[in-house]
């Protein structure tokens, strides 16, 4: 059963960072998959932010551009969103996934994690 685990999210001020990591568990050929995460505001549709690819490729939503980093570690099956200047509207419900941007095509889903950002 393939499963994504994201790290817990957190509350934090405006101007503050936090890290996220999604590990992809009973994945086989892990290192073969682009991830991408997602995210969720309250009252608005699931919209992917960042992507990175088998190659190594990435790619950004301009709304997270400069501020979030994504990078994975494949030896430990695991992605990482690196956010920095949060803002209030980053506040949403974060999702990796096992394909980036258009949420009708990863195969696998993590649970999500909660990111509030407080002015």
């Amino acid at each position: 059963q393939v499963q994504l685990v994201e790290s817990e999210g957190d509350s934090v001020r405006t101007g503050g960072s936090l890290k996220l990591s999604c590990e992809a568990k009973s994945l086989s050929q892990f290192e073969t998959y682009a991830i991408g995460w997602f995210r969720q505001a309250p009252g608005k549709k699931r919209e992917g932010i960042s992507c990175i690819t088998a190659d190594g490729d990435i790619d950004y939503a301009d709304s997270v551009k400069a501020r979030f980093t994504i990078s994975r570690d494949n030896s430990k099956n695991t992605v990482f969103l690196e956010m920095n200047t949060l803002k209030p509207e980053d506040t949403a419900v974060y999702y990796c996934a096992t394909d980036c941007f258009d949420v009708l095509r990863p195969k696998w889903w993590g649970q999500g994690t909660r990111v509030t950002v407080s002015s």
